[in-house]
């Protein structure tokens, strides 16, 4: 089929729109079409059908039909008609299903007399059945060729048409129902965003990971460095936040003895929005008893690669128009080595006098604070000028103490933790710490946190006796893990918007500036 433009007129959505008047007035005769459909019997919107093959199926079963040829197959299919077009008493319709397309090659006398009336009744966008024979045309197009087509759901409101889509970027992700039927990229963000998923937990399961649930509703705002949604529950007349990460019940469950943990969460952030950012978001965060940085390192590299494989079938992947893999060991260096490199600063250490550190931030246009500790400066010095900067898949470890409020002491060395943040294409996609565990270490850090949110610090932590009390039943040695899955679908459909990767994004209020 070479001409499958839509019958209908172009919509407001699409650059031939004349204006409101002629939206209204194709859903008036739509409208007018269920009316009359009802009058003669016909229910536009059926309550069951049963297809006996998906519009993959078919496409799967019958690859190489020669033109003309006929399999004798009668199979029942349905869909959403995309497109029509008319040669003489020949119908030629498109259904899609899943992503899919399958023609539906009609010879009116072919169909039976019902079918042949409600011809005339269909637009494009309807849901409808066809049963009928699997072929080839003569022009070699895989076909259905029906004796019956059944109506499943009148569509009332046009969709754009096939060649402009939705013209606005913003209204895909407002009517992403319609970005779906007529964008086939937005499809494929989501049929990679579900392998991914399902790549993870397979991988977490085959480890002995167990899947928990774990509150969305906190009685305080715990796990991450970040400002909270706030709510308020009436029944209880208290005042609670939803989750900023589920750290620290995950890690209670370690110290109730689970050994391996792992929850696909989502949480809330309430702070800007990016390209990058999005203030509900899907994370994979786990923890393993016995386990250290080093032991999380490989875990990550597993589950970014299997995803990787699960999703495209390869490691060798390009992200915006450049190459990049996730073969083999990932690169390991430390924040500091990154810094001093960046810099030219050699000598630059956490014991250098913070005057000196400013100077540094000075000459490089980096901004800081007078209360901010060498571990801060060293950390902004490494956000602002080498994060950015790392395009292949590369460990960032052994983060300063004063930035690390969760994590556990380097074991040789004082001024830093044994965290790492895992960097591909200049972004951040996980963050993971041998845990501390040390109940007596941690309510200092807490204490500490609280004083920065006492001194204006939004996004410092609280105190949170709950979790200090499960400390002090003892906990063992930990491994603790964050991944963004969001962002490693980005990476992995080649998206630079994460909004192409969530199905409903947060968006302003339409309507308003």
């Amino acid at each position: 089929m070479n001409d499958d433009r839509p019958d209908t007129p172009d919509t407001p959505d699409g650059p031939g729109a004349d204006d409101a008047s002629k939206f209204a007035e194709i859903v008036a005769g739509r409208r007018a079409k269920v009316a009359d459909l009802r009058a003669s019997g016909v229910e536009p919107y059926p309550v069951r059908f049963r297809p006996s093959h998906t519009v993959a199926q078919v496409r799967l079963e019958h690859p190489d039909l020669e033109p003309g040829e006929e399999t004798g197959l009668f199979v029942t299919v349905a869909g959403r008609m995309v497109a029509r077009r008319e040669m003489g008493k020949l119908r030629f319709l498109v259904l899609r299903e899943d992503g899919h397309d399958l023609q539906l090659f009609c010879p009116v006398k072919a169909l039976d007399e019902p079918s042949r009336a409600l011809l005339t009744a269909l637009d494009v966008g309807d849901w409808i059945g066809a049963t009928g024979e699997v072929l080839a045309t003569k022009t070699g197009e895989l076909s259905v060729k029906p004796t019956t087509i059944t109506l499943l759901g009148k569509g009332l409101r046009p969709l754009p048409d096939k060649w402009h889509g939705l013209s606005d970027t913003e209204q895909r992700f407002r009517q992403r129902e319609v970005d779906l039927t007529v964008n086939a990229d937005a499809r494929r963000a989501f049929d990679v965003r579900s392998r991914v998923l399902q790549s993870l937990r397979a991988e977490m399961h085959e480890r002995g990971f167990v899947e928990v649930e774990t509150p969305m509703l906190h009685p305080i705002p715990g796990g991450a460095a970040a400002q909270p949604f706030v709510t308020h529950h009436n029944a209880l007349d208290t005042q609670l936040y939803l989750r900023i990460a589920p750290e620290l019940y995950l890690k209670r469950l370690i110290a109730g003895g689970m050994r391996r943990v792992f929850e696909i969460n989502r949480s809330f952030r309430n702070e800007g929005m990016s390209t990058r950012h999005n203030p509900e978001f899907t994370m994979l965060e786990s923890y393993a008893a016995y386990d250290d940085y080093h032991d999380v390192m490989e875990l990550t590299e597993a589950l970014m690669q299997r995803a990787a494989i699960d999703a495209l079938g390869t490691l060798e992947l390009t992200y915006q128009g450049r190459e990049v893999s996730l073969e083999g060991a990932f690169r390991r260096v430390t924040l500091l080595e990154l810094v001093r490199e960046a810099t030219g600063e050699p000598d630059l250490g956490y014991e250098t006098d913070p005057v000196g550190v400013r100077a540094i931030c000075d000459r490089h246009g980096v901004h800081h604070e007078d209360a901010w500790g060498v571990g801060k400066l060293v950390l902004e010095l490494y956000e602002a000028l080498v994060e950015h900067t790392l395009w292949d898949p590369t460990f960032v470890i052994d983060y300063p103490v004063e930035v690390s409020p969760l994590a556990r002491k380097h074991r040789s060395e004082p001024h830093v933790t044994e965290r790492f943040e895992v960097i591909v294409t200049g972004r951040e996609f996980g963050n993971a710490f041998s845990e501390l565990t040390d109940p007596d270490d941690q309510r200092r850090r807490f204490e500490a946190q609280a004083r920065a949110k006492a001194a204006g610090d939004v996004e410092a932590m609280v105190l949170d006796e709950s979790y200090l009390r499960a400390m002090e039943l003892g906990m063992p040695p930990t491994g603790g893990l964050g991944i963004g899955v969001d962002r490693l679908v980005m990476l992995l459909a080649d998206v630079a918007n994460i909004r192409d990767v969530i199905l409903f994004p947060t968006l302003r209020p339409e309507g308003r500036a």
